[in-house]
């Protein structure tokens, strides 16, 4: 018998790409793939109305799998070629794949006026705190006093949070949820794909090979451990006190508001323009 899980890879996955995956062991981008997967069916959406793009770095090698429209962009640039595609063909579902390298580094300056211009994508942000694919570099996530490749004795920056950087910003909806609470990862990315404006889903996720190994956590199932213990749903946190809260981070929706969509906004003024032009 052919399990649900094992229909849906059939269903979702391209059968003309190699297998296995071109991620480490026990990498987390396999449970972010299976969790938008998941997502994407329960909404009963059409492939050919879904458009996953990716940027450079781990996460964006995601696409290739995928049977949907597919788009691998340049570093940093996932959301200016998302955003050409929705104001070209705005029924179509347009979901970014990114790293946290990639979207809030060299792609900073692009997510944050996505979530101003409030665009209708779903942004979905993988953040493992270090550039995993390129060396182990430092990211803007990565923690203070970590251990990488770019800073041996100690990282001296102080990390910034993409969720709360994407609420203050001006994001219609975001959540924050990590490799390891599956079962809420699943909603988090559906809430956010139904949502109309930009959503965002950050996912904290493991990289034992680049991360891992230099902060005493050089396997996958004790950086699951780390994210188990040190994750705290948004309900439970606000029962806690601030240092009850030290060095822990919350999942769960975080921001849900209404406010006015730029793609929709930009389709009135096209139409009220082709309208001025018809009365010359």
């Amino acid at each position: 018998m052919v399990d649900k899980g094992t229909k849906l890879i059939h269903k979702y996955l391209r059968h003309d790409k190699k297998f296995p995956h071109v991620w480490c062991p026990g990498c987390g981008n396999g449970i972010v793939l299976g969790a938008l997967i998941r997502a994407i069916d329960s909404l009963g959406l059409s492939k050919d109305d879904i458009v996953l793009a990716s940027g450079i770095g781990c996460s964006g090698r995601m696409p290739v799998y995928v049977d949907f429209n597919t788009l691998h962009t340049t570093h940093g640039r996932t959301l200016t070629f998302a955003t050409g595609i929705k104001l070209v063909k705005p029924h179509l579902k347009v979901i970014a794949i990114m790293g946290d390298g990639d979207s809030t580094a060299i792609g900073g300056n692009h997510f944050i006026h996505a979530a101003r211009r409030n665009l209708d994508l779903t942004a979905v942000i993988i953040n493992n705190m270090i550039y995993g694919m390129t060396g182990g570099q430092h990211s803007p996530t990565t923690p203070y006093g970590a251990f990488t490749t770019t800073s041996s004795f100690g990282h001296i920056e102080h990390d910034f949070s993409i969720s709360e950087l994407a609420a203050c910003a001006g994001a219609s909806f975001v959540a924050r949820g990590t490799v390891y609470h599956v079962e809420s990862l699943d909603k988090l990315i559906r809430k956010a794909i139904e949502k109309v404006g930009f959503s965002v889903v950050e996912v904290i996720s493991n990289c034992h090979i680049q991360y891992g190994k230099r902060n005493k956590m050089k396997d996958p199932v004790t950086m699951m451990k780390w994210l188990k213990e040190h994750a705290v749903p948004v309900e439970k946190a606000l029962q806690m006190s601030k240092e009850d809260m030290e060095g822990k981070f919350t999942i769960g929706v975080l921001q849900d508001v209404e406010k006015p969509v730029y793609t929709e906004e930009y389709e009135k003024i096209r139409k009220q323009a082709l309208s001025s032009k018809k009365r010359k």
